[in-house]
């Protein structure tokens, strides 16, 4: 590899790492602007409410086209998790 070469590559390496961590540094920030709206999540999951939703979904009282993905389990379980997890790796 010639010396140009070298400089070329370190400098494409470099623009990537830059451009990974402006991305990150935003991703960060937002998910520190929606912390409060977490918490509000991990409050109704699990609430009497948030069974009295998946109850009335379970019987089919729900509209047919109203996104229900806060009911699903998993879903909710996941999201929640790996937010916790980014909150304690990121100090959100």
């Amino acid at each position: 590899m010639t010396q140009i070469e070298r400089i070329e590559q370190m400098e494409n390496i470099l623009d990537r790492l830059q451009e990974a961590v402006a991305q990150a540094n935003d991703a960060i920030s937002h998910l520190r602007e929606l912390g409060p709206l977490a918490l509000q999540l991990d409050d109704y999951y699990g609430s009497p409410e948030w069974f009295d939703d998946l109850q009335a979904d379970e019987k089919g009282l729900l509209p047919k086209g109203l996104k229900r993905g806060v009911l699903s389990e998993d879903g909710i379980y996941d999201v929640l998790n790996e937010y916790k997890s980014f909150r304690t790796c990121f100090d959100l």
